[in-house]
């Protein structure tokens, strides 16, 4: 009964606002059901971290004195020292994605480039705000949509936010289709929302999906060097899908790879969110620069397509513009129902799943440009 009341007593206001955090993020995870496999292992390990003299965090014995207990050493191994974790869910992203209708429509690769100009106005909104450059890119990253990134870019970067970006670009991801309609509606009119657009399938030969890897992997390493690890793994992945050879492994990639990653990331990303470092001011300005960040995207992709259609006698719906930024697939299903809402007969989806997976690969690119500007 002594060591319950002492550790009771040894629970500041901090990690109890952490519990809370927790139990917010686990109820979104089962109720909500957004991101659950993610958002449900990062609440729990936000509790265990908060624990007083919390054993995942150090160990001690007479034997071997202080260790790293288990969460602070899989952070050590899978994010700080090699970046593993990551790195590692990129393949089994990879081996998930079909880069079919992008390459038949090659266009809608503009629309993933313009999707990520958010990232880029929101760094200049932090640095304004009194961020340093690099804790300002490492936030602004969270605009990529992609959480993998986001982990990636602040942990290379030491940004003093790291489980800040990450909960917000994770819980951001899961609210896209609250987020996204709300901002389209406001910056499109019925009449544009109610533009057609024929979808003609057009046969992509398997040279050209064995190719298309290699090449953005080759065009990636030139043209941004540091956005190597990022743009090869993700590429390798879908390599790994379209040889045709290792349908086996494209099986392991596609779910055990990324179910056991996903899950050890969750609630290793934990370790950043301990309470002395997490419950601040700038947690609450993080999580609203996050906001502006995807908030940025979508109006970039929508007024991209929009100044498109000025040029161009095939008018592009600029909600399709919208599905640039890289939550995959969230963003294109979000533009099918917007789509159908307005005219049941008007289907968008595979135009907006060219557009999103062209946002699977810009947001990782954006991601190697940062830090070859930064680092």
């Amino acid at each position: 009964m002594d060591f319950l009341i002492q550790g009771l007593l040894l629970i500041t206001w901090k990690q109890v606002v952490m519990y809370g955090v927790g139990i917010l993020l686990i109820y979104l995870a089962i109720k909500k059901e957004y991101e659950p496999s993610l958002l449900l292992p990062m609440g729990f390990g936000a509790i265990l971290v908060n624990l007083p003299l919390s054993g995942v965090l150090n160990q001690t014995s007479e034997a071997t004195g202080t260790v790293n207990g288990i969460i602070e050493w899989l952070f050590h191994l899978g994010i700080e020292s090699s970046e593993a974790f990551p790195l590692l869910l990129f393949i089994g992203i990879g081996a998930m994605i079909d880069f079919g209708p992008l390459l038949s429509k090659p266009k809608m690769f503009l629309f993933g480039a313009a999707a990520q100009l958010g990232i880029f106005l929101t760094i200049i909104i932090a640095v304004f705000l009194g961020f340093d450059i690099k804790n300002a890119a490492s936030i602004g990253i969270i605009g990529a949509a992609d959480g993998p990134t986001s982990i990636l870019v602040s942990q290379t970067l030491k940004s003093d936010y790291i489980g800040a970006i990450a909960v917000a670009a994770y819980s951001y991801m899961a609210l896209v289709p609250i987020i996204q309609p709300m901002v389209i509606k406001a910056i499109t009119t019925k009449k544009e929302r109610l533009i057609r657009m024929e979808y003609r399938a057009e046969n992509v030969s398997k040279l050209t999906r064995i190719a298309f890897p290699i090449i953005v992997s080759f065009i990636a390493g030139i043209v941004a060097p540091a956005s190597v690890s990022l743009v090869g793994f993700l590429m390798f992945g879908n390599l790994l899908r379209e040889c045709g050879v290792l349908n086996s492994l494209v099986k392991t990639a596609q779910n055990e790879l990324v179910n056991l990653i996903t899950l050890l990331l969750g609630i290793t990303i934990a370790f950043s969110m301990r309470a002395e470092e997490f419950v601040n001011l700038q947690t609450i300005l993080i999580m609203g620069l996050g906001l502006v960040a995807f908030a940025l995207d979508t109006v970039c992709g929508v007024f991209f397509a929009k100044l498109l259609n000025l040029f161009s006698k095939e008018k592009v719906n600029p909600m399709v513009g919208a599905a640039g930024i890289s939550a995959f697939p969230m963003a294109s299903r979000v533009i099918e129902k917007l789509g159908i809402e307005e005219d049941k007969q008007n289907h968008l989806l595979m135009h907006a799943v060219g557009a999103n997976v062209s946002g699977q690969i810009a947001s990782v690119l954006a991601g190697g440009i940062v830090l070859g500007f930064f680092m």
